[in-house]
């Protein structure tokens, strides 16, 4: 499922924009990214296309490390969405379920890419920016100019790892 690639074909090359975002993440999601244990990321709301993920991880790291491509977004009922959690990672399904319970749908965003770069600690964001305060859901990169600049100043040089991740294609649907 998870192979080492230098090229790969996110969505955003057959015709959608990949929107940028900036999103918080927990260290222990990023490390299982990079394992091949999660290949998707599960959210409440998020947007409908692809997006372009500058992650931020969340104390105690502290810091802008990495970009992960996102395919559009799975949007079915918690259940379908827990599934497929529960699919790729046995156990993560009951977690994902409780995450989005209460909802009438959940979002699965497939991961194409993760690469890592040389990090910027949050010191040096608050220093550039004057204030940072990490995103609680996500941010549009495009309504902070400055910030999205941060971002892009990130990915200038070659990436310190990456890693490109293979999906299953859908099992086909049957009807009679």
């Amino acid at each position: 499922m998870v192979q080492e690639a230098l090229f790969d074909c996110p969505a955003a090359a057959i015709g959608q924009v990949a929107e940028p975002i900036l999103m918080s993440l927990d260290a222990a999601y990023w490390d299982l990214i990079w394992q091949g244990q999660k290949i998707h990321e599960f959210r409440r709301r998020f947007l409908t296309g692809p997006a372009t993920w500058y992650v931020y991880l969340t104390a105690p790291e502290s810091r802008l490390a990495g970009v992960i491509d996102l395919d559009p977004p799975i949007i079915d009922t918690p259940q379908r969405i827990a599934a497929i959690a529960e699919a790729v990672r046995a156990g993560n399904g009951t977690s994902v379920y409780t995450y989005l319970a209460d909802l009438s749908q959940g979002y699965a965003m497939p991961i194409r890419q993760i690469r890592e770069y040389p990090a910027i600690g949050i010191n040096d964001l608050r220093r550039t920016l004057g204030t940072f305060h990490p995103p609680q859901g996500y941010t549009l990169l495009g309504r902070h100019p400055d910030l999205a600049a941060i971002c892009r100043h990130l990915t200038e040089g070659p990436p310190l790892r990456s890693l490109a991740i293979t999906h299953p294609a859908p099992a086909p649907t049957i009807t009679q």
